[in-house]
């Protein structure tokens, strides 16, 4: 029997290289992925704290600087409370990165601004923001939308961050108090943030990526050890096999057949001493079945152990196999090329797979003629056995007693090999085996 063919796998040094390889360049993958992940949400968060910080920022410059200034007249446009901000927003409040700083009437009125442009006009559409705003009772801020009319004196500016929040005068009539800061400005502040866990961030990827290696090479090396045992566990159970076929047939050899032989012979002498009297030819007959019944069980004991395969070549196992198709008058054409000269595990093999391929042929086929071919080239061997019988429709599911075919597959595949069946009802049947013939 073959010994098992080794393939490509993980256990191999180059294959479990390449494996880790693979691996380490998926995990980086991974790594950067998950370093591209971490970037957007710390860039977000960076953002999200700076814009916090202009919140809190401009609470602290609203409550604590401007409304000490604020009076009543400054509702009614009193050159002297709006000079009286003016001062204070000037000096203390409009520093980098705050550029306009507005202040809104509950209708919609601008009743300061440091562009002084603006301070009187009256935006009715706005009035539903400005009062939503200061019944919010807290900061709030949002992109400014340059386009709108209020905006018009700070579109050079290009992108700006609206801060706001209610306030109220002496008198506690309300008033929403706006401040204008440089967007580039807060995003420069989100992203000293988030730069400063970035490398925390990389480390942190790396190790993971390093502690990965080892385990996945202490991986690679359990699989590859459990599957040279399951290789060893599976050749000692195809050994066992062989031995046990081997002393089966053997036994079978050496006392039934022999015993059946001496019968027959037996039959043969006492039918011969008889000489038919009375025209009763029962030895005969008898002695005719016990022969019958030898060659049938010598056939038998081709397929339980071929002994010629490897003594006498793929080429008299086969005739030997192919013997009963013979003797019930079915043509059988063999082509073997002389000299071929295969590994034993592909001589068994295509052993295997013909013994099958013939008794389909015997069972279900109802041919006329069979043909087997066996050929080899660069490495490559192969082995078609093809019948002119019913064959079989292979669109459906297969028909009832086709165990053979699932059989040369199983064993094809085992011993990584290509097995290819075609068929079509009337048409015949043709099996294809090819596999590598190079031996170790």
């Amino acid at each position: 029997m073959a010994r098992l063919k080794r393939a490509t796998r993980v256990g191999d040094g180059t294959s479990m290289a390449a494996a880790l390889t693979q691996f380490g360049v998926a995990g980086i993958v991974a790594a950067l992925l998950l370093a591209l992940v971490g970037v957007a949400v710390l860039r977000k968060t960076g953002t999200d704290e700076a814009t916090k910080d202009a919140k809190r920022v401009t609470g602290l410059v609203a409550n604590g600087i401007v409304q000490p200034q604020v009076t009543d007249g400054l509702l009614r446009g009193d050159p002297a409370a709006i000079a009286k901000v003016d001062r204070v927003v000037r000096r203390h409040v409009l520093r980098d990165p705050v550029v306009r700083i507005k202040m809104w009437a509950p209708d919609g009125t601008i009743v300061y601004s440091d562009e002084h442009r603006l301070i009187g006009r009256h935006y009715r559409e706005h009035a539903r923001e400005v009062q939503d705003a200061i019944r919010g009772r807290g900061v709030d801020a949002e992109v400014s939308d340059l386009s709108a009319p209020e905006n018009r004196f700070e579109r050079s500016q290009k992108k700006l961050l609206e801060v706001y929040l209610p306030m109220s005068t002496p008198s506690g009539k309300p008033l929403l108090f706006e401040s204008y800061q440089r967007f580039s400005s807060v995003a420069a502040s989100g992203r000293r943030t988030w730069l400063a866990f970035l490398p925390a961030l990389i480390v942190a990827l790396l190790v993971l990526e390093v502690v990965q290696l080892p385990l996945a090479r202490r991986m690679a090396n359990r699989i590859r050890a459990g599957q040279r045992e399951r290789e060893r566990l599976l050749q000692r159970a195809i050994d066992a096999s062989e031995t046990e076929r081997r002393r089966i047939a053997g036994e079978l050899h050496d006392g039934v057949v022999q015993n059946l032989a001496g019968v027959s012979y037996s039959l043969a002498a006492a039918a011969e001493r008889n000489g038919g009297h009375n025209g009763d030819d029962t030895l005969e007959r008898a002695a005719a079945q016990t022969r019958e019944s030898i060659r049938e069980l010598r056939g038998l004991l081709v397929e339980i152990y071929p002994p010629s395969l490897h003594r006498s070549g793929l080429a008299a196992a086969l005739d030997d196999v192919a013997a009963p198709l013979v003797r019930r008058g079915i043509h059988v054409r063999m082509t073997i090329p002389p000299g071929l000269d295969l590994p034993e595990e592909t001589e068994g093999l295509m052993f295997r797979v013909a013994q099958e391929a013939l008794r389909n042929v015997a069972a279900h086929a109802e041919a006329w003629n069979v043909e087997v071919e066996v050929r080899q080239d660069r490495g490559r061997a192969s082995l078609r056995v093809e019948d002119d019988g019913r064959g079989f429709d292979m669109t459906g599911d297969r028909p009832e007693g086709h165990f053979g075919l699932n059989l040369m597959e199983d064993v094809a595949r085992d011993a990584g090999a290509e097995l290819t069946v075609r068929s079509a009802a009337g048409e015949g049947t043709r099996v294809l085996l090819e596999t590598e013939a190079v031996r170790a």
